[in-house]
């Protein structure tokens, strides 16, 4: 497993359509095996394989949600003493991902990007999705999505197209993040 690095706007290739997975060989599981250290080290809860330079049809998600079995963890950055809940991690692998059903109803979610670092904005989406992928050894899946899990594919499913979160906001906005992140790399 390697950590691999991320591409960021503006490089030519997040705008690339990704092509479908055909081989479901141990090339593919050592992607996929990279994009989960990738987006753990980040750290994110999704990620494409374009945003390592790999035009493929693949995902990675992880929402790693709060683990309620586990004991609080102190921690003292920041300078102040506080605790953390530690996270679970739910690893899931989408493999030429399709919706097939998106709800009429829409939700809004703050997103933010690897390849677009240190940039949030709100974005619209329907709410609940039907999605029907491969996994790792090519079976087929369908399930309902909602809520994070919904966005959080359909943002990822976009970067298959070549679309980043910020195409969805207005020219104002998305040139506004654009030279935010500018300034963020001058500074760095």
């Amino acid at each position: 497993m390697a950590i691999r690095e991320i591409i960021e706007v503006p490089d030519p290739r997040l705008k690339q359509v990704s092509v479908p997975v055909e081989k479901f060989d141990d090339e593919l599981k050592t992607l996929v095996e990279d994009m989960f250290e990738t987006m753990y080290d980040a750290p994110g809860i999704g990620l494409a394989a374009i945003q390592v330079g790999v035009p493929l049809r693949v995902l990675v998600i992880d929402l790693q949600p709060d683990d309620p079995d586990a004991e609080p963890v102190a921690c003292d950055h920041d300078g102040h003493h506080h605790h953390h809940q530690p996270t679970k991690k739910e690893p899931r692998v989408f493999i030429n991902p399709e919706i097939l059903d998106p709800s009429e109803e829409y939700s809004v979610y703050q997103e933010g990007c690897l390849s677009v670092p240190e940039i949030y904005a709100e974005v619209e989406r329907p709410a609940t999705i039907r999605a029907r992928w491969q996994d790792l050894d090519g079976k087929v899946h369908e399930e309902q999505m909602e809520g994070l899990m919904a966005t959080c594919l359909q943002h990822e499913m976009d970067h298959l197209e070549g679309v980043l979160f910020i195409d969805h906001l207005s020219r104002l906005k998305r040139n506004m993040a654009l030279k935010k992140l500018e300034k963020l790399r001058k500074a760095a």
